[in-house]
């Protein structure tokens, strides 16, 4: 349930009870002090705490008179303790941001193969931001109350208001539907328990971590992190690359980091290769000149690493491609790769 609903119904409720100890407080007040039997001090109770005005059972004595009229007052001061409450939540603006949640909720649920971000500091800021560059969709998990208003201002973004360590929270965005997740909370006890959490409720997730302190990583590994990303030391090995080879990181910060996108460095997968292709060296298919991308590593299918294939390794279904080229060369050797020979 929404804070908009919690606040709603906690108002109501409290206006239920206050109105029933009302109805309570006239029908016995009747009684006693004019002796009317229950259905009369009822009618009574109900036409004094409503208004309305009809006629009573019998004159009333002074003390009656008294007593209705405070009867009157407690019924007024509910309304208007009810009344204001609604009012205070659609002009404080959470009727809206009840709809803004409602309507983010819609899209979350049509969700397939998406990522789930797990805190919206510096780190998942940043990781969204990246994320967006791919058009790749994602959901937000943040508890703090603050960062959430912040989220809401860019309708772009998907979010959960909860804790990403409960699963019902997990589960709001969708965690079985999910390709990838992303915890970045400053908090490794956090993390933790995040990863362990995720990995037991989708088994074949790809987790990616942060880690502050040492030793952190081999505990987030052993929970299930795919990945454990240490932003301090990557950080100071950043700055000290900046010294001893300096023109190094600003090329590859610059493929990587771009905002353009006129050249990029892009994993393509060889799973949708034609069969035909398979067993072909990179010679035999001459890819360099037909898409004009650079092939400058790949992962085989036993999961290692090849730094600048040469021109007679042999490819593999298994195999994805690490290229480098602009938007269009990559698109062309994807194209590529999956056309039947006949058809090239």
């Amino acid at each position: 349930m929404n804070l908009f609903e919690e606040q709603t119904y906690r108002t109501l409720r409290i206006g239920i009870i206050l109105l029933l100890s009302l109805i309570i407080f006239g029908v016995l007040g009747f009684m006693i002090i004019e002796g009317l039997d229950l259905v009369d001090a009822f009618y009574m109770t109900i036409i004094s705490v409503s208004t309305v005005g009809f006629e009573v059972v019998k004159p009333l004595s002074p003390a009656g008179k008294i007593f209705v009229s405070i009867l009157i007052i407690l019924s007024l001061g509910n309304i208007a303790y009810v009344g204001s409450s609604l009012v205070r939540f659609f002009l404080d603006g959470e009727f809206i941001n009840y709809l803004k949640t409602n309507r983010v909720n819609k899209k979350i649920e049509k969700l397939i193969d998406h990522v789930i971000i797990c805190g919206f500091g510096r780190n998942g800021e940043q990781a969204a931001l990246e994320l967006m560059d791919h058009n790749q969709h994602f959901v937000i998990i943040e508890k703090r109350d603050n960062v959430i208003e912040r989220i809401r201002e860019d309708p772009n973004l998907l979010y959960v208001r909860g804790d990403a360590t409960h699963e019902d929270d997990l589960r709001l965005a969708r965690i079985d539907h999910a390709r990838a997740l992303i915890a970045t909370t400053p908090n490794d006890a956090d993390n933790v328990f995040v990863v362990l959490t995720a990995r037991s409720m989708n088994p074949n997730l790809l987790i990616i971590s942060r880690a502050s302190e040492i030793g952190s990583d081999m505990k987030l590994r052993r929970a299930g992190a795919t990945n454990v990303i240490m932003p301090e030391r990557m950080g100071g090995q950043r700055m000290a690359r900046l010294v001893t080879q300096p023109d190094v990181v600003e090329f590859v910060e610059y493929v990587l980091l771009q905002r353009n996108k006129s050249v990029s460095l892009t994993e393509v997968p060889c799973s949708r290769m034609a069969e035909e292709y398979e067993g072909k060296t990179i010679a035999d298919l001459l890819v360099g000149n037909v898409t004009g991308a650079t092939i400058v590593g790949l992962k085989n299918f036993e999961g290692k690493y090849v730094f600048n294939p040469g021109p007679g390794h042999m490819l593999n279904r298994g195999d994805k491609l690490f290229v480098l080229g602009s938007h269009a060369q990559v698109t062309k050797l994807q194209e590529f790769l999956e056309q039947e020979p006949e058809s090239l």
